[in-house]
């Protein structure tokens, strides 16, 4: 898994974030699945030559967000979406994004339905992934 995982060690981001962020898109995205088995920490953090610490403070991050489970002894998987709630700050905490994701539209001179087109044609992408309806399921 560890191979499509690119790391920037000059970027702004911490480095348990790119980790983060690339995983969490491979779920959305459904290139990992519920029940896909993630490397172990070490084996992770050997592969891309970072601390260890690091690759288990972004695990640390996805296990508390529910997008990944550690079962003692087994390993690291990928979580049931079913079994994922939300959580309501996250929610409030993503309507503020798109907010300020449209005010640019808007201050870059974009209409409603250029807006919307972009919108949905970027959904589209995360919807038609194997495996992945593009809705959560209840």
């Amino acid at each position: 898994m560890a191979l499509w995982l690119q790391i920037s060690v000059g970027s702004n981001e911490p480095l348990y974030a790119q980790l983060v962020n690339q995983i969490s898109k491979a779920i959305a995205e459904g290139r990992l699945r519920p029940g896909d088995k993630l490397p172990a920490v070490r084996k992770l953090a050997s592969e891309l030559v970072i601390n260890p610490n690091t690759a288990a403070k972004a695990y640390t991050y996805l296990e508390q967000a529910k997008l990944i489970v550690t079962k003692t002894g087994s390993g690291t998987y990928i979580a049931d979406k079913n079994e994922r709630s939300t959580d309501i700050a996250e929610v409030n905490c993503l309507n503020e994004r798109i907010d300020n994701i449209i005010t640019r539209a808007i201050n870059l001179g974009l209409k409603q339905k250029d807006i919307s087109e972009m919108f949905m044609s970027r959904l589209e992408k995360f919807s038609k992934k194997p495996g992945n309806s593009g809705e959560k399921n209840d």
